[in-house]
């Protein structure tokens, strides 16, 4: 009999298991080198890499972004990123020992990301500590993506858990929305990129957690 608060547990991918956000700049101002417009320092991307290619290029292109091919300038974005993906990208502290702890107590825990599947799939296997991850749900995997409650229902099913004795962890406020749409506990990953102005008190997370140890004495 397991002795703990949920049985499941599932988070999202950039922002709360790995830091990603210097390739993700790295492709962006690759992009934005090809139409001589300048490069974004990381301190201005960082806040902005949960949002993916289409937040980062409306960032780096601001108010010149309709004036250009979006879909070409994705493809261009994620083929180099692809080309890239893992030159700086890391773990962040405590998450090696966090998902430890999870495999020592028998609690399966998977991946729910808005990242392309492709993408995902060709990054995870950088961490061995990704070997044990019982579920991946890329952000087209299925017919929907976050804040849909869709692919966290259809994780949670994978690994055999009732979604109101799962935790989702994220660091973006579509992350609880679509946890708390699935009726799951929602955890707020504030050592991800959360951005200045946002207010974590508003976006209704059952937790906020300040570090993946601080995590683990909530599940």
């Amino acid at each position: 009999m397991r002795n703990n608060k949920y049985q499941g547990v599932l988070f999202d991918l950039d922002g709360t298991l790995l830091d990603t956000a210097n390739d993700l700049g790295a492709a962006l101002n690759y992009v934005l080198s090809q139409f001589d417009l300048p490069a974004v320092e990381k301190q201005i991307f960082r806040p902005v890499a949960s949002d993916g290619a289409q937040g980062l290029l409306a960032l780096g292109f601001a108010d010149k972004l309709s004036q250009f091919d979006q879909p070409a300038l994705r493809r261009m974005f994620l083929d180099y990123y692809e080309a890239n993906l893992a030159a700086e990208t890391c773990l962040y502290p405590q998450v090696p020992e966090l998902l430890q702890a999870l495999n020592e107590r028998d609690i399966p825990w998977g991946i729910v990301t808005n990242k392309p599947e492709y993408l995902t799939t060709l990054l995870l296997p950088n961490f061995t500590e990704f070997t044990h991850s019982k579920v991946m749900v890329g952000g087209d995997s299925l017919a929907e993506r976050k804040p849909h409650p869709l692919p966290l229902l259809h994780a949670a099913e994978h690994i055999g858990v009732a979604p109101e004795q799962c935790l989702y962890v994220g660091d973006a406020l579509r992350d609880i929305q679509a946890g708390n749409a699935a009726n799951m506990s929602t955890a707020i990953a504030q050592w991800g990129y959360i951005k200045e102005h946002d207010n974590l008190d508003t976006w209704q997370a059952k937790y906020i957690s300040e570090s993946p140890e601080k995590l683990l004495s909530i599940i």
